[in-house]
């Protein structure tokens, strides 16, 4: 792996950025004002960086697709590393591929898929970079059988302001190694790692949707799709009043090769909607309507990998559809044997009137995660958005932490943006473990908010 100097041009001061303020989540809550932001476009920029930061005052920033506050560092500083996006190697026989850490899951699936090669695990956005997937330890659709994606993870280069460079893998500081996997890029900032990839034949996705009209049938959908399709998950209704009713999506990679069709372009929100236009009554129509056009039993069809993947990457920032207070993403995973509590969880989100017209549901897997604070663990888990209406927000989702929370479950720090620190702690009562690797000039919103720490 090349290190820091391998920068293929003399590296200059890395750019200090005088829009420190406009750096946000995707939720665009909370609000943060950051004091300076430091670009950098060469690997051997961020040793200087590190050097004149002052302890706990900095974190890396990719493309900001973090919906809370583990992205933000309120009142302190930043360093941008989306210009540090360069594939450094791809070694197409094998599959392994070297990237930067600013490089975009989109820059690597525009190589790796024409060569017959696909993400190991993928999110639910492609454009997340390298450095920021491996540091929330993304998970995907195929995670009954794959896991997160830090397993798929060879090595990586970290730079700490207290040992320079370092190469982790699972051999070389193997615990830094798992504590930088799922770390909320609190370990140092990942400069380039590689990762092994999927063969595919092609494109395609041989795409199944079934109707469901429980949270059982949704449950044996899920255990007798596991041992056939690589990837499943459901979208449910969750401000439906009449059961727990959705759509069970599963897919395997199609045999059919060739070039998927060129994607028609992609519509924009152009503003923030007014507070208005999300309520009751849109939602409920909405999910009316995208249950009935899958509600006429199970359909077979081959879909292009991006629609089957991606779909919200059709729409350019349609985070502002929920308006200028921004929204909360809530996922949460509850263990397998805990089905009372996940119904709970259910029937207060759809008795609350605040539900989002896109909920996700899955059956995690057991396959065991490689990093130290990786939220997968497993059960079934929920994931869906709620436009920010204040206390009545904050209040719904401090009633789902305590159902969670006392099943035994946990909240993924990725997408949270105020659990408390005692639901943190219970989610993951190890961090006290994992605190010992922070770097010394590292600090989050996130991470002050939960454990107090200045």
């Amino acid at each position: 792996m090349p290190s820091s100097s391998a920068a293929t041009q003399p590296a200059t001061a890395a750019e200090l950025s005088p829009s420190a303020g406009s750096y946000l989540s995707w939720g665009r809550y909370p609000a943060a004002t950051h004091r300076a932001v430091y670009r950098a476009s060469w690997m051997d920029q961020v040793p200087g960086i590190l050097d004149r930061a002052a302890p706990e005052s900095l974190l890396a920033y990719g493309l900001g697709r973090s919906y809370g506050d583990s992205c933000l560092n309120d009142g302190r500083d930043l360093v941008e590393c989306s210009r540090l996006d360069r594939i450094l190697g791809f070694d197409a026989d094998q599959g392994h591929i070297l990237c930067e850490a600013g490089v975009s899951l989109s820059d690597i699936l525009a190589v790796a898929v024409p060569r017959g090669w696909f993400l190991p695990v993928t999110p639910g956005t492609r454009f997340v970079t390298l450095g920021g997937a491996i540091a929330n330890d993304v998970h995907g659709k195929n995670h009954h059988r794959a896991g997160t994606l830090g397993r798929h993870v060879r090595r990586l280069e970290l730079c700490r302001s207290d040992h320079g460079l370092l190469l982790c893998s699972p051999e070389s500081n193997p615990d830094l190694f798992r504590a930088t996997i799922g770390g909320l890029g609190l370990t140092g900032v990942i400069t380039c790692a590689e990762i092994a990839l999927k063969k595919i034949s092609g494109p395609f996705i041989d795409l199944e949707t079934i109707p469901f009209h429980s949270l059982p049938e949704f449950l044996s959908l899920s255990h007798d799709s596991d041992q056939t399709f690589e990837y499943t998950v459901a979208w449910v209704d969750c401000v439906s009043q009449k059961g727990t009713r959705g759509i069970f999506f599963r897919g395997n990679h199609s045999d059919r090769p060739g070039k998927a069709p060129r994607s028609g372009g992609h519509a924009r929100v152009p503003f923030a909607f007014p507070g208005w236009v999300l309520n009751r009554y849109t939602m409920k129509l909405f999910n009316s309507a995208y249950y009935t056009r899958h509600a006429f039993g199970k359909r077979q069809s081959v879909a292009p990998y991006e629609p089957f993947f991606y779909p919200l990457d059709a729409v350019s920032q349609w985070n502002l559809i929920y308006g200028k207070q921004g929204f909360l993403q809530y996922q949460c995973v509850i263990p397998d044997d805990s089905f009372e509590a996940f119904q709970e969880v259910l029937g207060l989100i759809s008795r609350s009137h605040m539900g989002s017209f896109l909920a996700v549901m899955k059956r995690f897997g057991s396959v065991p995660s490689a990093g130290m604070m990786s939220f997968p663990r497993p059960g079934l888990t929920l994931a869906l958005d709620f436009a920010m209406r204040g206390d009545s927000t904050l209040r719904l989702l401090d009633e789902l932490d305590k159902v969670v929370i006392s099943s035994a479950g946990a909240v993924y720090p990725a997408k949270d943006a105020r659990m408390s620190p005692a639901a943190f702690d219970a989610s993951f009562p190890n961090w006290r473990e994992f605190q010992e690797f922070i770097d010394p000039k590292l600090s989050s919103s996130f991470w002050r908010r939960v454990t107090g720490a200045q």
